[in-house]
């Protein structure tokens, strides 16, 4: 388990399950090299861990061990199991279990919304028109952090994509198309991302001027001393923003990339998810230990702390204000997983984001993403 400002919290259940009972002592290890762990042949008993698209290499070669037989698997949502699946699956298994999901959307000062009385965007025109009278007032719209690409890959660039593309479709027809994918082929980052890409664009535009110097830290900083409207970033944000203004109000809201208020939907990430590997000489205990951290209570407990929204059929709703808004599309299924962090990491696609938003060509770079894409999957 990995997730820095969990650890203590993790720390604390190990201890609580090694008092609980003397069959199974657990050791709470945050340091290991995953991929060298594997390649050894003796990784984590049980990990707990941000599911992305590298973690699903292990996935897909059979490395990780059947679960569907627990009943902890039964209780998960078939909609947020689906995430897993979007990535990579092997067949006839069930092998990871989605722990807690990551809801990221707008977060908005309310303070300065109700100072100039704004109302929360559904539709793209809204949005723009609130950039507009924001600006007109003299308040940067947007707090960005340009120097960081992560914060534009995850930000700007997922939330005006997934508001107006169906991700995974066209991830899965680009996985089909493979060496193929370029100008002339059904989908592509040219044809398909142009759009969204030019919004995100649009957007950058109301930006803070010094953007293209700014930090995630300096970000979290700034607009906690209320230097933007509104802050491209997900509920991680909320702790650092609290060091420097703990009674900030603070709410979100899903960035629309259209003008149909049905299409808008929350980015979402697999924050954290349960595996237990093939080679693990104990995988009896890691399935005891695993009932155990997906006991609803544990689990409910987890996700209030760090402001998770539940992967289970009977999870409890969020209860912190800053992020109730994201529960109504999060119960209807009305989320995505970020474009972003569903490329191989081969292809800097973090760089290329940054580039297009800071005035680079955005058809030129798309069409570098697809030749990328293509000899990606000519190496096989």
């Amino acid at each position: 388990m990995s997730k820095p400002e969990a650890i203590p919290y993790f720390q604390g259940l190990v201890d609580d399950f090694n008092a609980s009972q003397d069959e199974v002592r657990v050791t709470l290890d945050t340091a290991s090299n995953l991929s060298a762990g594997f390649l050894r042949g003796n990784p984590p008993d049980v990990g707990l861990l941000n599911y992305n698209y590298e973690m699903a290499r292990f996935m897909e070669r059979g490395a990780l061990s059947d679960l569907s037989d627990m009943p902890e698997a039964d209780r998960i949502r078939p909609e947020v199991q689906d995430l897993v699946d979007q990535y990579a699956t092997y067949p006839g298994r069930t092998s990871v279990l989605p722990y807690s999901v990551a809801a990221a959307s707008v977060i908005y000062n309310v303070e300065i919304f109700e100072e100039h009385g704004i109302e929360v965007p559904t539709t793209w025109d809204e949005l723009i028109a609130v950039c507009d009278e924001l600006e007109a007032a003299g308040v940067t719209p947007i707090y960005s952090t340009f120097k960081d690409p992560w914060t534009l890959g995850q930000g700007l660039f997922d939330y005006s994509v997934g508001g107006s593309v169906d991700v995974p479709g066209f991830l899965e027809q680009m996985d089909e198309i493979g060496t193929e994918v370029g100008p002339d082929s059904a989908v592509s980052f040219q044809k398909t991302i142009l759009e969204p890409s030019e919004q995100m664009r649009r957007l950058a535009e109301y930006s803070n001027d010094d953007a293209a110097s700014r930090g995630y830290g300096d970000g979290n900083v700034a607009f906690a001393n209320g230097e933007a409207a509104m802050y491209m970033q997900g509920p991680w944000a909320f702790g650092e923003i609290a060091k420097t203004a703990p009674d900030l109000e603070l709410a979100t809201f899903p960035l629309p990339s259209s003008d149909d208020p049905d299409d808008l939907k929350v980015r979402v990430n697999l924050d954290l998810a349960l595996w237990i590997p093939e080679a693990s000489t104990e995988q009896e205990a890691a399935r005891q230990f695993v009932s155990y951290l997906m006991q609803k209570d544990v689990m409910d407990e987890y996700n209030a702390a760090f402001l998770g929204f539940g992967t289970t059929t009977d999870a409890a709703p969020v209860t912190d204000e800053r992020i109730v808004p994201m529960q109504e599309y999060y119960d209807a299924g009305a989320f995505y997983q970020g474009l972003s962090r569903s490329i191989p990491l081969t292809i800097p696609i973090d760089n290329y984001i940054q580039t297009m938003a800071t005035g680079g060509d955005i058809p030129a770079t798309l069409a570098t993403i697809d030749a990328d894409w293509a000899r990606l999957a000519l190496r096989g």
